[in-house]
């Protein structure tokens, strides 16, 4: 694919029109800038979640879909977050700013008895929306002009179910079905040309895996708990279907190609983009009190060959700690006694790797959940916020730094939907 060709040079050529791309500069690559899975809870924990078992009775845990003991509420969740990116070019020192919003997640979870639990939820999981302008001047008074455009996105549908084996082993699996449609496209012309040369790849996406966890809680006669927990992500069912044309056209006053000429097309399928995924975490904690955590994530590298043009993701790993206190949870004096203050902290050692650089992200997370009012044993719903903070890349070797201050909001509806009413 010509893209994958061309990707270096996306990241040059970023500041020539940079106020028209949507997200970060690295979406160019493979399935597109990669969105968090993760509800505001953990996520304002740094992604702490695969040893993460909620004190509460109205959280549910999709990231490991066996921590989930204690839900007895009926959650439905409304999230949405906020991105603001702040790029400098290491080839000119550039300065850009880009902004997002969009919904980040919607979910549903119940009990169905006091050891099986069930969520349904919705995420996107990643997108492309760059559209960058390349020019460059010849001796002879030519100017030739590349534009590199990507739209696009891919989301993700989950269903995630939970079984209690004994008081301290639980099991739990999720399904994942991806779902959308990518597109990237290099555009190049001349100022003495009539004609603009096109390539162009879409990218339909069908994929359905699966997620499978554990986890391990002991609890202490003094209120102490210790947890572990894993999971793995496997199993990939694809349907890839790529699509490249390789054309020559223009465009009239309304954008649309006129007299478009194909030279080459060509259809096939991908190798599933989608990597094995593996997660293991370890925490510690007082009951309704207090949580701290770690964990260790990890992508398996693979290589991806698109009509004879191949792309190596290597592997990635990403290193968390983070946790929660609750000053107290009876304090009905004090409002922000009752507070749950989150916070955490990561280091991602990322799967890209251009101009002989790993693509690297380091963070830092805070949040709070600020219980509802007319929050009772059988109504706890409150307000989730949080703010995630951090810089992705680097300046060296022609790079570009991506500094990033992102908001997240979510609303948690809980109480008991479907329990049967024993009192008319």
């Amino acid at each position: 694919m010509k893209k994958i060709f061309v990707g270096s040079f996306l990241i040059v050529g970023y500041f020539f029109n940079a106020q028209s791309i949507g997200n970060s500069p690295y979406a160019s690559y493979g399935i597109g800038d990669v969105k968090y899975d993760n509800t505001v809870e953990t996520n304002s924990m740094g992604g702490l979640s695969t040893a993460y078992i909620s004190d509460f009775p109205n959280s549910f845990n999709f990231k490991n879909p066996a921590a989930n003991d204690n839900l007895e509420l009926t959650s439905f969740r409304i999230e949405a977050r906020n991105e603001n990116n702040f790029f400098k070019s290491g080839v000119t020192d550039s300065k850009s700013t880009k902004h997002s919003t969009y919904l980040s997640n919607i979910s549903l979870a119940f009990p169905l008895s006091p050891k099986v639990k069930f969520g349904l939820g919705y995420q996107p999981y990643s997108s492309k929306s760059y559209n960058v302008v390349q020019t460059e001047l010849f001796s002879d008074g030519t100017i030739k002009a590349n534009n590199f455009e990507g739209t696009g996105s891919v989301n993700t549908l989950q269903a995630a179910v939970s079984y209690k084996i004994t008081p301290e082993l639980s099991l739990g699996l999720r399904t994942n079905y991806y779902f959308g449609n990518i597109s990237d496209i290099d555009e190049v012309t001349t100022s003495n040309s009539e004609l603009i040369n096109g390539y162009e790849t879409n990218t339909k996406i069908q994929n359905l895996n699966f997620t499978a966890g554990t986890t391990y809680q002991k609890k202490f006669d003094n209120d102490h708990k210790l947890t572990f927990g894993a999971t793995s992500t496997f199993g990939n069912s694809s349907k890839l279907t790529t699509k490249y044309t390789n054309s020559t056209y223009y465009y009239d006053g309304l954008s649309v190609k006129v007299q478009e000429d194909i030279i080459e097309e060509k259809e096939g399928d991908v190798k599933s983009l989608f990597p094995l995924e593996i997660s293991t975490g370890a925490g510690y904690g007082h009951l309704n009190k207090w949580f701290v955590g770690t964990q260790v994530d990890y992508k398996k590298g693979q290589t991806v060959d698109l009509f004879g043009q191949v792309f190596e993701y290597r592997d990635s790993y990403k290193f968390i700690a983070g946790g929660w206190f609750l000053p107290n949870a009876n304090d009905f004096r004090n409002y922000f006694n009752r507070v749950i203050y989150r916070y955490g902290a990561y280091y991602e050692k990322g799967n890209l790797f251009i101009n002989d650089t790993n693509i690297n992200t380091v963070g830092l997370s805070f949040g709070a959940t600020l219980p509802f009012k007319n929050t009772g044993a059988n109504r706890l719903s409150g307000l989730d916020i949080g703010v995630d903070l951090g810089k992705r890349g680097t300046t060296k070797n022609n790079l570009i730094n991506q500094n990033f201050v992102n908001l997240k909001i979510g609303i948690n509806f809980s109480d008991k939907w479907f329990n049967k009413r024993l009192i008319n």
